[in-house]
């Protein structure tokens, strides 16, 4: 009896109505444009409910954190460090970036900036946990639906498809141990870690190779984008 679910087994983006046939171009459809956007407004929305419930940052603040407390550096400095240095590791990788590696940032910082002063925060413990599980399953309902729209994935995506890639692992599982790797880390240097931060660590994988697996069953059967 097959024991683990179907999603978890995913390995590759699948190609879909809104995939864009190339990542890497200067006229890419409307059609992928308008997903990549809407993921990417999902992905931002989920990464702000985590905060918003206030039991954790997500693993990668707290490597921000940790270089911050060894170096100095300002929070925000620490991540674009961190994000030019992820960057970097795709040249081996072979990852192709496009104008979604660039709106990832760009998109997430404006859902943070304009959307989180309006999320709500609870003093109850259980709302919390609940806000923060909601948190990371928009995260990965939204990462799944902008990765599918093929126009380049974030930094750290693009780390987690390139190293699946490589190792021929489940996306779940390349994610899960990606995230894990980034909280020890950030703990060994000093940043501070919440049950946020596990939750997001632990589901993050499996909640966008869940909405992957969702988004082919459902949309297998229409045409891919010319």
């Amino acid at each position: 009896m097959r024991l683990m679910p179907k999603f978890l087994s995913v390995k590759e983006v699948p190609s879909l109505f809104w995939s864009s046939p190339k990542a890497l171009t200067i006229t890419p459809p409307i059609v992928s444009v308008t997903f990549l956007i809407i993921g990417l407004t999902l992905f931002g929305l989920g990464e702000a409910l985590l905060i918003a419930a206030g039991v954790g940052v997500s693993p990668w603040t707290v490597l921000a954190q940790g270089i911050t407390h060894v170096t100095g550096w300002s929070i925000g400095f620490a991540t674009f460090i961190t994000s030019f240095v992820v960057l970097f590791c795709w040249i081996p990788l072979r990852q192709v970036p496009g104008i979604g590696t660039i709106l990832n940032a760009v998109i997430i910082a404006l859902v943070l900036e304009f959307l989180l002063p309006f999320l709500p925060t609870f003093d109850n413990f259980m709302f919390q946990l609940g806000e923060a599980v909601l948190g990371v399953l928009v995260t990965g309902f939204g990462g799944g639906l902008y990765l599918i729209a093929n126009l380049g994935p974030g930094p750290r995506d693009g780390l987690m498809t390139g190293l699946q890639k490589v190792t021929d692992l489940p996306i779940a599982w390349v994610r899960s141990g990606l995230e894990l790797t980034v909280i020890a880390a950030g703990w060994a240097l000093g940043g501070s870690v919440g049950l946020g931060t596990v939750l997001f660590a632990l589901g993050i994988g499996p909640s966008v190779a869940a909405s992957m697996y969702f988004f082919k069953s459902v949309f297998s059967n229409y045409a891919v984008t010319d």
